[in-house]
């Protein structure tokens, strides 16, 4: 039997675990393409026919009617895909609305300024120079988004949306493990008592550890060598 899908990712994609616990959680298999290449597999004419910007990940159905790029477009159409959909995406039009809008802010908040900051300290591609003014700016508005989390979780919630795990949960945790193994250090948590509290217990949930593993925060953040 064909799986739901597949999705071309480089390793260690954040966004990608993303969307392996949420297939996991909706009963589905997505499997990963094995020896992808970045800057190799998606510049082929093969790869182009179906995703012309080369972007990764990029996702197509089981049978290769359908394809999609766009990381958070993905994790939506896989949540809406299968028996948990109502949990995962919301029952009525005002959940749904907030699920989206965390989802937002995963990425326009947390991840776009915790994945250029990972970049430039541990990746250290040419294409994200070191530029410390810069460090600094996103490590101030990483912080502050993070305090946007903490101020939502910090009177006992479990859950960002309602009382149950949501696509919401999923995205921004996705993003905070990122960001607490190399730059919400000790020191910095310190002010986030709820979000660390929330990151650890979302981390605990069978399909987020089978598809990211153990949560590893930082000590101490990393800096340029």
């Amino acid at each position: 039997m064909a799986p739901f899908g597949r999705i071309y990712t480089y390793a260690d994609n954040y966004r990608v675990q993303r969307v392996q616990a949420i297939a996991a959680m909706n009963g589905l298999t997505v499997e990963v393409v094995p020896d992808f290449q970045i800057g190799v597999t998606n510049r082929t004419p093969e790869f182009l026919a179906k995703f012309p910007l080369g972007k990764v990940p990029a996702f197509e159905t089981g049978d290769g009617s359908f394809f999609l790029t766009e990381a958070q477009a993905i994790a939506r159409f896989v949540a809406e895909s299968g028996p948990k959909a109502g949990q995962l995406v919301g029952e009525d039009p005002k959940t749904r609305a907030l699920v989206e809008m965390w989802s937002c802010f995963a990425e326009q908040e947390l991840a776009a300024n915790a994945v250029p900051t990972v970049l430039m300290l541990v990746a250290k591609l040419e294409q994200y120079p070191y530029d410390e003014a810069k460090v600094n700016q996103l490590l101030a508005a990483l912080v502050r988004a993070a305090g946007r989390v903490e101020a939502e979780l910090k009177d006992g919630r479990q859950f960002l949306v309602g009382g149950q795990l949501t696509l919401a949960d999923i995205m921004v945790v996705g993003v905070l493990q990122l960001a607490g193994k190399f730059l919400m250090d000790k020191e910095m948590r310190k002010d986030l008592p709820s979000v660390e509290a929330y990151v650890k217990r979302i981390m605990e949930v069978a399909e987020m550890k089978a598809a990211f593993g153990d949560l590893q925060l930082c000590d101490t953040r990393v800096k340029k060598e």
